[in-house]
């Protein structure tokens, strides 16, 4: 049986086609809640997908967000809308997407970050990603909101040759509409 064949692309890159399938392919992994924000958060950034001759099997991407610690601004890389297909889970096809993910946080920002389901959550540790041991926060129109509902379930990777940064003070990440992180 031939391996399927990962595909990694910049939005600018997919054809609008390939858009709408990643699209509909993620609001059926996500069982229909996966609303226009979340798309809207996925875009942006490099995908990394794995598609065979029946569609696509998995599914990530990681967009630049700014996240202030210790008064300093970082180039941070966060992962958005990781998801297999129900049928291909537990086959290493979301670690294929991970590791694509993660050679592009090792090359291009300070850390990796993002938020995990408590099904993803494995997957994030078994690769090295660490739950974030302090607080979290994000910048608001009101300034600095505190998101502790996001503590427990926030994970970061050092991106290669670089330290997290000391979880002794918080991340702070820019705002987005829908969820913030």
């Amino acid at each position: 049986m031939t391996e399927p064949s990962l595909h990694i692309a910049h939005t600018y890159e997919l054809a609008p086609a390939a858009g709408d399938e990643i699209r509909a392919f993620l609001d059926t992994a996500f069982e229909g809640d996966f609303s226009d924000e979340d798309w809207e958060h996925t875009l942006g950034g490099i995908h990394a997908y794995i598609h065979d001759s029946g569609g696509l099997l998995a599914h990530g991407s990681v967009v630049q967000r700014r996240v202030i610690h210790a008064h300093r601004s970082y180039r941070t890389g966060y992962v958005e809308a990781v998801a297999v297909r129900a049928d291909r889970r537990h086959e290493g096809l979301g670690g294929r997407v991970m590791g694509a993910l993660e050679r592009v946080i090792d090359g291009a920002y300070a850390f990796g970050a993002l938020s995990a389901s408590d099904a993803g959550a494995a997957l994030y540790a078994g690769r090295g990603w660490e739950v974030w041991q302090g607080r979290i926060g994000a910048v608001g129109l009101s300034g600095v909101e505190q998101l502790p509902d996001e503590e427990g379930s926030t994970f970061v990777r050092a991106a290669a040759g670089r330290p997290l940064p000391s979880p002794s003070r918080k991340l702070i990440f820019d705002w987005r509409e829908g969820d913030v992180l």
